[in-house]
């Protein structure tokens, strides 16, 4: 038996980070969230997402029952670095491999992020797997004409301070003082 673990929407602009778990011969599905703001400044440069991203794979292979010598077949995305190791250090490396994802898991864990960002009032491009700029950009204008909406942004990429869109105003620059001191 096989656990896959699959990742989406860590590069769009929008919600957070959905982390999927599949078994293969079951074809049962869970996913995870990672919260947005773990893509925000502050805790984006420390790199908490990886260990959010393990501990989510753990949470995972909880609820999936992992059986004694069963696979754990792991998307190659960065994103998973910290649990590969951690994996490796709590099942034995032999039972981990870095795979690219696709067929179901791949389908369902994109499916889940889908889902999520709907819920948000969002719609997604149909085809943004094939144009991932034109994607960011709808996502981004999307924000401009709902900006109460930026709070499920990922604001952490430096980058992010060419658009006027993301440039920190005085009263967010306070609070994430705060949150840093808190």
């Amino acid at each position: 038996m096989t656990i896959i673990i699959d990742d989406a929407g860590v590069g769009d602009l929008l919600f957070g980070v959905i982390i999927g778990g599949f078994r293969e011969e079951t074809r049962e599905f869970k996913y995870e969230v990672l919260d947005v703001k773990y893509f925000r400044p502050r805790r984006f440069r420390r790199k908490d997402y990886l260990k959010q991203a393990s501990r989510a794979v753990f949470r995972l292979v909880t609820k999936l029952g992992l059986q004694a010598e069963e696979q754990i077949h792991i998307c190659k995305g960065y994103i998973f670095d910290e649990a590969v190791r951690d994996l490796g250090r709590s099942y034995g490396s032999d039972r981990i491999r870095r795979v690219k994802v696709t067929g179901e898991p791949q389908r369902l864990t994109e499916n889940a992020y889908l889902d999520e960002v709907r819920n948000l009032g969002y719609e997604p491009l149909r085809k943004r797997d094939e144009n991932r700029a034109k994607s960011f950009f709808h996502m981004m204008n999307w924000l401009q004409k709902n900006p109460d909406k930026l709070r499920y942004a990922k604001t952490g990429w430096p980058r992010l301070s060419r658009y006027r869109l993301f440039r920190l105003n005085p009263q967010a620059r306070l609070r994430e003082d705060r949150e840093r001191k808190g």
